[in-house]
């Protein structure tokens, strides 16, 4: 059809040719389909067979209020892209997600447990101790497999929730250097191509694929942050972007799709959830490019976790050896502390799966399946079902295998906030959500799902709670804020050196922003340095001691700490190919840690959230920009 519709009796042709009789549609929106015409972004018919598509699945209110032909013209084109776009990037499209959702909401208004049936057990998997032979092990099989691995980053959020009006991965992950978590995410990638590369004698590097999962809301931030920093130091071909769209609002128990409180020609949206980026990666082709070049592991990790890549390697080679399709990281979790446990579900069926339960569902389970005291902690002090951490190792090809049959799209969820105890309206308008981590529910039995444990102080110290609530944190529960977020990065370096040989001073209790922290000396390093823990001994000799007030700041590959006594500041930059021996008794006036209050707008955001800064006193600074070897023994 060349030139649109421009009559009524036309439109009511078209619709007869598409065996639709007018008379079923709302009277208002066979007026206005002259205004799809195949210039749209979409062709007429498509429109067509989209507001068919929605009126069968009962959502006629949305085109109740549209204006006469002449009257926001505009606006209604723009509510068919709107519908278009939500329908494309949905698996399965609008209609299932009305299925889906009607499915839920009416499970959700019965009270369904969705545990129902099933019966709770510990599943297998390896609990790893720091520099024991095991861990030193799974870490040099980790590291040769890395070459064969790449990394996938979730980052749809923004610092709201931490005081913080930047993307999550721009705030510094400590202050001592300023590094920010996406630089320290890529630096220690591009430490893992390295090491890989050295460990397996490959003649050329092979580049680690890095995977950045954005929102509306941090895409364009995201790719201004790299392209300032030259990506951080990687290629920027190595680093690919996929934007999570939003998806609809639903108004009631029959789930139609609510309208913009502001603009009726449009339908609400929210954020779906980081499940998607299974979908993202399926219908985006990479995974099977990813294959086709040889590579066998996708590892996903979230957003504000500075400990993270302490973890990976010795993971990554637990997920090798073990053979495990998917390998949960997870910290050792007290009984009923709040964490999902990661647990073996077997149901009266016969089917089973190993996955993440909330912590408020894990305990009423265990008791309604024969363990009367519910979630309790066992001989270790700690419960039987680690912490689950949302960091994903799975294997490529059966991944790939099982997106093909469920199409990317992860078992979704629900979760209305009710106006009363009939859960008849909402409060507001709800939506369908979904999490990485639930990826395993549709795996068969056969799937092998394991998972690595790592002590808490070594893999796990998210910052994702602002002051005020950090502050209000029960005394012994963790903080996870900036401040406490930092500080475990230097308690975590600080006891790796110990375990290295290192006499380290022991910490100082001190009170930040209404939390009391442990304050150890400020160890920090460039992943180069030592991405292992193997290596970092291996640059360790002698007796060294660092005094509890020291900073640190080892900035290049090749720097070997020998009979070092620090006590005060000492900041070394050196380029690659420039060995440099660290020696001798080095004190000075060093930097102090200033306390400031989280509301006094004449610090930058970064530091209020952490209630101090670095007042640099004095320190020793040397840099090494000529390869060659060097001795610093003042």
């Amino acid at each position: 059809m060349a030139s649109g519709l421009t009559t009524a009796d036309s439109t009511v042709k078209l619709l007869s040719d598409l065996k639709i009789d007018a008379g079923d549609w709302p009277p208002s929106l066979v007026k206005n389909l002259h205004l799809l015409s195949p210039d749209q972004v979409l062709h007429v018919s498509d429109s067509i067979q989209l507001g068919k598509m929605l009126l069968e699945m009962g959502q006629s209110h949305l085109f109740q209020h549209w204006a006469e032909p002449g009257v926001d013209d505009d606006q209604k084109k723009a509510f068919f892209t709107q519908l278009s776009k939500l329908n494309s990037s949905y698996p399965g499209g609008l209609a299932s997600y009305i299925k889906t959702a009607r499915e839920l909401l009416a499970d959700s208004k019965a009270g369904k447990n969705p545990y129902d049936g099933f019966t709770p057990s510990v599943p297998t998997g390896e609990v790893l101790s720091l520099g024991d032979d095991n861990f030193i092990k799974f870490e040099d099989v980790g590291v040769k497999e890395a070459k064969n691995a790449a990394f996938v980053l979730v980052a749809g959020g923004l610092g709201e929730r931490l005081g913080y009006n930047g993307i999550k991965v721009a705030l510094p992950a400590e202050t001592t250097t300023g590094t920010c978590f996406l630089q320290l995410y890529i630096e220690s990638i591009l430490a893992l191509q390295e090491a890989s590369s050295r460990l397996t004698q490959g003649t050329c590097q092979k580049e680690i694929p890095f995977v950045i999962m954005t929102s509306d809301d941090t895409h364009t931030p995201t790719v201004d942050l790299l392209e300032s920093n030259s990506y951080f130091g990687m290629k920027p071909s190595q680093v690919k972007l996929l934007k999570q769209e939003k998806v609809a609002c639903l108004d009631d128990n029959d789930a139609r799709l609510a309208l913009d409180p502001h603009n009726k020609y449009k339908v609400q949206t929210k954020p779906h959830g980081h499940g998607d980026v299974h979908s993202l990666l399926y219908s985006n082709g990479l995974l099977n490019v990813w294959h086709d070049s040889g590579l066998r592991w996708v590892i996903f990790f979230q957003d504000t976790n500075g400990l993270l890549f302490k973890a990976i390697p010795a993971s990554l080679g637990v997920s090798a050896t073990k053979e495990y399709h998917v390998n949960s990281l997870a910290v050792p979790r007290k009984a009923k502390e709040a964490i999902g446990g990661i647990t073996k579900l077997t149901h009266s069926d016969g089917r089973s799966m190993v996955i993440n339960v909330e912590y408020n569902q894990l305990d009423p389970l265990l008791r309604a399946t024969g363990h009367p005291d519910g979630d309790v902690n066992c001989e270790t002090g700690y419960s039987p079902f680690p912490g689950n951490i949302n960091q994903l190792i799975l294997e490529l090809g059966p991944y790939i295998k099982e997106l093909t049959k469920t199409g990317g799209a992860i078992k979704e969820f629900v979760n209305p906030k009710y106006k009363d105890a009939s859960k008849t309206s909402f409060k507001s308008s709800t939506r369908l959500e979904c999490m990485m981590q639930d990826y395993p529910k549709t795996l068969p039995p056969s799937a092998r799902v394991g998972f690595t444990v790592m002590d808490t102080w070594l893999a796990y110290a998210p910052v994702k709670n602002n002051p005020e609530d950090a502050a209000k944190v029960p005394k012994g529960n963790p903080y996870h804020s900036a401040t406490s977020g930092e500080m475990a990065i230097y308690r975590a370096n600080s006891l790796i050196l110990k375990k290295a040989g290192v006499q380290v001073e022991d910490p100082v209790q001190q009170v930040f922003n209404g939390q009391e922290v442990e304050v150890w000396p400020r160890v920090t390093w460039k992943p180069k340095w030592g991405i292992t823990f193997a290596e970092i001994k291996s640059k360790v000799s002698g007796s060294c001691s660092i005094s509890q007030r020291s900073t640190m700041a080892l900035k290049g590959r090749d720097i070997l700490l020998e009979n070092l006594t620090l006590d005060g500041a000492l900041i070394i930059n050196s380029t690659d190919g420039a060995e440099v021996k660290v020696g001798g008794s080095i004190k000075n006036k060093g930097w102090l840690i200033e306390r400031i209050d989280y509301k006094d707008t004449a610090f930058p955001e970064e530091l209020r959230i952490r209630g101090f800064r670095m007042e640099k006193k004095e320190q020793l600074e040397e840099t090494y920009s000529q390869p060659g070897k060097y001795t610093l023994k003042p």
